[in-house]
C-alpha cells in the first residue's frame, strides 16, 4: 500500500510539473498560435509513388511547420507565394516536376528569387480569403512581395451558394466541432507540438504509400478519345453575351472574391499575380471558359497584372493524368508559356 501511496503522488507530481510547464511554456495564451487551423495541412510526410512514361517516380510529399509545401523555411525569407488549389499544390508529383519546382529552377538563374507553394486541395478563391484571414495572419515575420493565385478550376465547380466549410476552405479547419476542439488543443500543447516535431523530422511510414499510374489515368480519361478546344476556335463558336447571362451568379462571385483578394494582398503591401488555367478537353468547358475569360477582362479593367494561360495552352493527352491535375509534361508546358511574362513583371 505504500508503494502504491509514493507511486500514486509521484504521479500527480509528474502531471501538476506537466501542467506548469503547458502553461508556462505553452501556446495557450499565444494570439499568433495556428488554434484549430491548419493542424491537416502542416508537418506532413506522405510516401507517394508515381508511374509516368513507363518511369517510377518515389519520393516525399512534405509540407512544414508553417503549412507550406517543402522543407522547413525562415518566414522572413518568403517572397514569392503561389496560391491555389489542387493543381497548384501537385501533391501526386515530386517537387521538381511540378509548377513551382519548374518555376524556381529558372528564377534561381534568372534573378535569384524562390517562390514557396502555398497550395491546399479542393481550394477555390473562397478558401484563399480564408486563408488571409486564418492561416498567413498567424505567421510572424511572413511578408511577401507576391502573391501568384493560380485559380479557376474550383471556382468554376463551385456553387456560389454552397456553404460546405469543408470544401470552401480546403479542410484549413475540420468542420467536425468535435475534431475541432481537438485540433484546437494539440496546437497548443507543447508536448504534443515538441513529438509531432521530432516525429515530422525523423519518422515516415512507408506502409502508407501511395501509389499512382499516371499512364493508366491518361489511357482512362481518353477512352472517348481526346478532343481539346482551343481558346481560338472557342471565340468563333461561342456567344459571349449568353454565357456570360447563364453564368452570372458565378461571375459576380468570382470576380467579387478577386477583389477581396487584391485588397487583402495591399494589407501587405504586395502585389497580387492571377494565372488562368484549363482541364484536359480545354475551352469545351463553357462555365471554367467564360470565368476564365472574365477574369481577363476583370484584370484588364481593374488593371490587374494577369497572365492568361487559357488562352495560349494548346493541349495534348498526356498534358494530363486524370484530366485535370497535369504531369510533369503538362506542369512543363505550362511554365514555358507563363514563365517569361512572369519574369518581366517580377524583374
Amino acid at each position: 500500500m505504500r508503494i502504491l501511496k509514493i507511486v500514486s503522488i509521484n504521479f500527480f507530481i509528474f502531471l501538476f510539473l506537466i501542467l506548469v510547464i503547458e502553461l508556462l511554456f505553452g501556446y495557450w495564451f499565444d494570439k499568433n498560435n495556428l488554434g484549430p487551423y491548419m493542424r491537416e495541412h502542416r508537418m506532413k510526410k506522405n510516401p507517394i509513388s508515381v508511374k509516368f512514361n513507363n518511369a517510377n517516380y518515389n519520393f516525399t510529399y512534405k509540407r512544414n511547420y508553417y503549412g507550406f509545401r517543402g522543407d522547413e523555411i525562415n518566414l522572413e525569407e518568403i517572397k514569392i507565394v503561389l496560391i491555389g488549389g489542387s493543381t497548384a499544390d501537385e501533391r501526386y508529383k515530386p517537387y521538381e516536376y511540378t509548377i513551382t519546382g519548374l518555376l524556381n529552377q529558372r528564377l534561381e538563374k534568372d534573378i535569384n528569387k524562390k517562390i514557396i507553394n502555398a497550395g491546399i486541395e479542393g481550394q477555390s478563391t473562397r478558401g484563399h480569403i480564408f486563408n488571409f484571414e486564418k492561416w498567413f495572419p498567424k505567421l510572424q515575420g511572413f511578408n511577401p512581395n507576391y502573391f501568384i493565385f493560380y485559380i479557376g478550376m474550383n471556382d468554376h465547380l463551385k456553387d456560389p451558394n454552397d456553404n460546405d466549410e469543408k470544401t470552401i476552405i480546403g479542410h484549413v479547419a475540420n468542420p467536425s466541432i468535435t475534431e475541432l476542439i481537438s485540433d484546437n488543443i494539440k496546437s497548443r500543447s507543447l508536448l504534443y507540438d515538441y513529438i509531432r516535431k521530432i516525429k515530422h523530422k525523423y519518422y515516415i511510414n512507408k506502409q502508407k504509400t501511395v501509389s499512382y499510374d499516371f499512364d493508366i489515368g491518361i489511357k482512362n480519361y481518353t477512352k472517348k478519345g481526346f478532343d481539346f478546344l482551343t481558346y481560338d476556335n472557342a471565340i468563333k463558336i461561342y456567344n459571349i453575351p449568353n454565357l456570360k447571362n447563364e453564368n452570372k451568379d458565378k461571375i459576380k462571385t468570382y470576380l467579387e472574391n478577386i477583389d477581396k483578394l487584391v485588397n487583402l494582398v495591399a494589407k501587405y503591401k504586395a502585389k497580387p499575380i492571377f494565372i488562368n488555367q484549363l482541364a484536359h478537353n480545354g475551352n469545351h468547358n463553357k462555365t471554367l471558359f467564360i470565368l476564365n475569360y472574365s477574369l481577363i477582362e476583370h484584370c484588364k479593367k481593374k488593371k490587374y497584372f494577369c497572365i492568361d494561360l487559357a488562352k495560349s495552352l494548346n493541349g495534348k493527352k498526356d498534358y494530363w493524368w486524370d484530366g485535370v491535375h497535369t504531369t510533369p509534361t503538362g506542369s512543363q508546358e505550362i511554365v514555358k508559356i507563363i514563365y517569361p511574362k512572369l519574369l518581366e513583371f517580377l524583374k
